[in-house]
Order: structure tokens, then C-alpha cells, then sequence
């Protein structure tokens, strides 16, 4: 009898573990890399020197049991990146503060999002990241050549999903100000009026977002359209590109006025800020945007998410 139950509980033991750790293909190239570490710890990765691929692959290492990752989702995780030609650390969020991104091709590299969408929350996945990608081109300050693979460990952590658009009270024009009129699909026509620009940073709620407050520091997903003052004429929207972008807010990686303006706004939120010059490009301007140093901008902009 004893036996007999010591067969069934190691039964019990091996279909638990097929079911957090899925079985590897003798023939899948990334069943060779050991990973060492558990989730949510330091990770280090153990792998035959090169290692290299022409078509970018991904395993799912451990199966978590959260809710599952759509596409368009927008997720936390903590990660490590090696480089397959030597066997290096690229850079970890181990230990530091977990990182995020959306699961979008427009927005993040098609290998992640293809090896992450439909995996669960509290999982682990091994993507292997093919040169054809531009991925390891783009870190060749790192001491990685563009024909690399790279090499990720990503553990994630949490998800949610951005609004599609600004929800909330709407807030009565200001008159002076530029107007706003909204697209079907949210995206805001900018009418500035004919009158000097101001020449200080003019921050008006046009929507009340019930969401949390936006503290320096976070990463905020929003969309946003930009216009130039004097001429009325758009140099920049998100909308248009079809997806909204990420910024790390109130830490200087944006211009002075969105720092400024954004911080302290609520998610759910449309903005519109008047950006003068020193709170814009400064008196270089950006001439890639048709930004000249003397240019007043205005921007619309719809708080989607902040974390």
C-alpha cells in the first residue's frame, strides 16, 4: 500500500512540474542554455560559446499562472540581456527597478513581443533575439558586433492595459487658448488663435482622468499631438504613428514642459500645454521637426497609463 501511494504522489510531483516548467525539445537550440537563478532573483545565464541564430526563437522556461498576455498590453518585468557570441552581460533589472514596455511591434522588438504574447503573469520566457532583428546593431557601445544573437531572460511581473483614449469630465475651453476639436478615434485638430503665443508655460485641463496621480519618475504611455504656435502646423502625433508611446516622466528625458506640466496630472487626463521656447528645444529648436529656436508649441495630450 505504502508502495503503491509513493508511485501515485511521484506521479503527482512530475505532472505539477510539466505544468510550471514545460518539456524542451531535444531539437529547440535554447533547451541547451541553463538558466540559474529563481524568479524575481539574480539571473545568469550558462550557454555554449557562440551561441547564434538566423530566425529569432523564444521558450517559455517556466509557465506562470497570472493572467495572460494579450498583444497591446503593457507589462513589468525584470530581465537580463547576454550576448550569445561571448557569453557577456549586456545589462539586468535585477536588483534595481523592473522595466516595462508595450507589447507592440511598432513600440518594442518583434522577437520579445512574439515570445511574451501568451505567456501568463509570474512566468519566465528565454527569447533568443536573431541579427536580422537590428537589435544588437543598436548596441555596439557595449562591445556587441551587429551579427550577435542576443540572448533574454524576462520574468514578468505585472500587466495592464492602457486606455485607448482620454475618459473623464471634460472641462470648459479657456478662451485665448488654442482649441481642440476630437477625431472619432480620439485624435485631437489643434486650432491656434490669432494672438501673440504666451511666454510662459500655459497648462490647461481639457479632460479629468479618474486614474491615479502621475508622480515624477513614473513611465507614462501616452498620445499626443504637436503643433507649432505661429504656423498652426502639426510637427508631431503619436495618433498618427497608430500607437501610443512611453515616457519617463519628471526625470529630464523629455522637454521642461511636459515635465512640468504632466507631473501631478491624473491618468485618463487630456492635457493642453503651451510650451514657450525655454520650456520646449531651447534656442536650438529641432530642425528635424521644422523647430525653429523661437517657436512656441502646443501640445494635446492624452494620459493613457503611468507606472
Amino acid at each position: 500500500m505504502q508502495r503503491r501511494l509513493a508511485v501515485v504522489l511521484v506521479a503527482v510531483m512530475v505532472a505539477l512540474v510539466a505544468t510550471i516548467t514545460p518539456a524542451a525539445s531535444a531539437s529547440d537550440p535554447l533547451a541547451k542554455i541553463v538558466i540559474t537563478g529563481a524568479i524575481g532573483e539574480k539571473t545568469t545565464l550558462q550557454l555554449k560559446k557562440p551561441f547564434a541564430t538566423k530566425k529569432s526563437l523564444h521558450r517559455v522556461v517556466t509557465a506562470g499562472t497570472g493572467e495572460k498576455l494579450a498583444k497591446g498590453a503593457k507589462i513589468t518585468f525584470d530581465y537580463v540581456i547576454v550576448d550569445g557570441r561571448t557569453g557577456k552581460q549586456l545589462e539586468t533589472s535585477f536588483g534595481a527597478k523592473p522595466a516595462s514596455l508595450t507589447l507592440d511591434k511598432s513600440q518594442a522588438p518583434a522577437a520579445l513581443v512574439s515570445g511574451l504574447v501568451g505567456t501568463s503573469v509570474g512566468g519566465r520566457v528565454l527569447v533568443a533575439v536573431a541579427p536580422k532583428e537590428g537589435l544588437a546593431a543598436r548596441l555596439k557601445t557595449k562591445g556587441v558586433k551587429k551579427n550577435d544573437t542576443l540572448l533574454f531572460v524576462v520574468d514578468t511581473k505585472s500587466v495592464r492595459t492602457p486606455l485607448a483614449r482620454a475618459t473623464g469630465a471634460p472641462v470648459a475651453p479657456v478662451a485665448g487658448l488654442p482649441t481642440v476639436a476630437l477625431g472619432a478615434d480620439g485624435k485631437p485638430t489643434i486650432t491656434v488663435p490669432t494672438a501673440t503665443a504666451p511666454t510662459q508655460l500655459v497648462v490647461q485641463t481639457l479632460i479629468t482622468g479618474t486614474g491615479p496621480v502621475v508622480t515624477s519618475g513614473q513611465t507614462i504611455t501616452v498620445h499626443y499631438t504637436g503643433v507649432i504656435w505661429a504656423t498652426g502646423k502639426q510637427f508631431d502625433s503619436s495618433w498618427d504613428r497608430g500607437a501610443p508611446t512611453d515616457f519617463a516622466i519628471g526625470t529630464r528625458q523629455v522637454i521642461a514642459g511636459w515635465d512640468e506640466g504632466l507631473v501631478g496630472q491624473t491618468v485618463g487626463s487630456q492635457v493642453l500645454l503651451v510650451v514657450p521656447p525655454d520650456k520646449g528645444y531651447g534656442a536650438n529648436g529641432q530642425p528635424s521637426g521644422g523647430i525653429k529656436g523661437t517657436d512656441t508649441l502646443v501640445f494635446v495630450v492624452d494620459i493613457l497609463d503611468a507606472i
